[in-house]
């Protein structure tokens, strides 16, 4: 691949976090204020209640819109942050794929993650000298 298409790269990562950073958000705010619309089973790992989760989903979706907005304004902190937050993401996703409700919603966010990784990732000088010549 070329330089060119490696900054393609870098955008499409920082949509994609905009896009799971809202969705999370929007579960957190789905968690605060429809009570019944989660349901905890024993199987489930939720270890807190749902008002907490909401303002953990909440936090956890303006970080990931953070991040991404820092990645598509060509910041080179975004790409450090992102990783970091796409990496915990990755992580927090094995939790729901044990849950027997959502493992389908777990494993594709799971590929985006890596998606985002391999954005970030792979030849990120090359990119970052495409983006600088950009602006």
């Amino acid at each position: 691949m070329n330089s060119k298409s490696m900054a393609g790269w870098i955008g499409f990562a920082g949509i994609l976090m905009l896009i799971v950073g809202s969705i999370d958000f929007f579960q957190g705010l789905i968690a605060l204020f429809e009570d019944e619309y989660f349901v905890v089973t024993p199987s489930g790992f939720l270890a807190v209640d749902l008002t907490a989760w909401g303002w953990i989903m909440l936090i956890w979706g303006v970080l990931l819109v953070l991040a991404g907005l820092g990645l598509l304004a060509g910041q080179g902190w975004a790409r450090w942050f992102a990783i970091m937050v796409v990496s915990l993401n990755f992580i927090a996703q094995l939790g729901f794929l044990g849950n027997s409700q959502y493992p389908l919603w777990s494993l594709t966010v799971m590929a985006l993650n890596v998606i985002v990784l391999y954005a970030l990732t792979a030849r990120w000088s090359e990119s970052e000298a495409e983006l600088g010549a950009l602006r």
